[in-house]
């Protein structure tokens, strides 16, 4: 393939429109080619801003000639079906996450892009980031020891109360939307072996999916990893290694600005080095990794994808044998 990727976005999506849009706009390698939403005059309107043609449904947009790949930030319960559907079409896939609610569908669909040689990636843009793979060297180097321990948190504040992240309908719930981003990032720095050891989700007052939640995982070898998120907090993000000699911290770990100046921080010996790396854009970077995967026909790894969605489920199991603790 030839040319920067036609995208087709399927859904005008917060995260579509703030973030990934204008990311596609400005990558040399991928080009807008049409916005879809079920709703013409919001379509109409993404559309303007961006350059691009409005389409009026999701399966009109896959029937569009000039569209190559489809970018997908439906709400999670509509993954699988519109996933799928763009598959089925020849089109490669870029979908937010997680990429279903459901861990065989994942794997169906991850074998289904492979079988017809298509791309299709989860949008975990962090581990795009070089902070990442840095403190990985660091780890692997014996700065801080032998590994001991993995702590990360992700909270945001309340979001409006219509808000389809908390319609369990939807998909929605603070594991699925926060939770991700520590889950994937202990699977990033502890492997593919971690398994689940309890869970617990709380539910805020009037609220019809959980709000919170904490879960504990380990390896084989006994490292444990800690997770936190929320969805009624005050923002955090942030995760910490700890080892036998030293400790890792990492702060704004997984939505820093592209102009953001990120610091990692090493404890050892009561001191605590800054170790300061240039700004880097993990938006734009994860965009130019799917066009680069689409334009060489790369069926990407999923290993990652595919451990993560179990260990989604593994956690919501844990936490749905007792009752939330909230009230609402």
């Amino acid at each position: 393939m030839t040319g920067p990727v036609r995208v087709g976005v399927m859904g005008c999506a917060g995260i579509a429109v703030r973030r990934m849009l204008p990311a596609f706009a400005e990558c040399p390698g991928t080009e807008i080619a049409a916005v879809a939403s079920r709703d013409p005059a919001k379509a109409q309107r993404v559309a303007e801003r961006f350059g691009c043609r409005p389409v009026h449904g999701y399966a009109e947009l896959l029937e569009l000639d000039d569209v190559q790949a489809v970018y997908v930030p439906l709400p999670a319960a509509m993954h699988a079906q519109w996933v799928e559907a763009a598959l089925n079409a020849g089109r490669h896939v870029l979908a937010e996450k997680p990429v279903t609610t459901d861990p065989a569908d994942t794997e169906r669909l991850v074998k289904l892009a492979g079988g017809l040689g298509l791309a299709m990636m989860e949008n975990v843009m962090f581990v795009h980031h070089p902070r990442h793979e840095a403190v990985r060297r660091l780890v692997a180097d014996g700065a801080i020891g032998e590994l001991r321990s993995f702590h990360s948190s992700f909270t945001i504040p309340p979001l409006p109360d219509d808000d389809i992240r908390y319609s369990p309908e939807l998909g929605g719930g603070a594991l699925a939307d926060v939770g991700v981003y520590p889950l994937r990032a202990a699977l990033h720095f502890l492997g593919p072996e971690l398994d689940v050891v309890g869970a617990r989700f709380s539910q805020g007052p009037g609220r019809r999916v959980e709000t919170s939640g904490a879960a504990l995982l380990s390896t084989p070898g006994g490292v444990t990893a800690q997770i936190t998120f929320g969805m009624e907090h005050a923002y955090r993000s942030v995760y910490e290694l700890w080892g036998s000699g030293g400790g890792i911290t990492v702060d704004r770990a997984f939505t820093p600005p592209g102009d953001h100046a990120t610091v990692i921080r090493l404890h050892r010996g009561g001191n605590v080095e800054e170790i300061r790396l240039d700004p880097f854009d993990q938006v734009a970077a994860t965009v130019t990794a799917f066009a680069t995967a689409v334009r060489a026909r790369t069926v990407p790894d999923n290993r990652d994808t595919l451990r993560q969605a179990a260990l989604l489920d593994e956690i919501q199991r844990s936490a749905s044998h007792g009752k939330p603790t909230g009230t609402g």
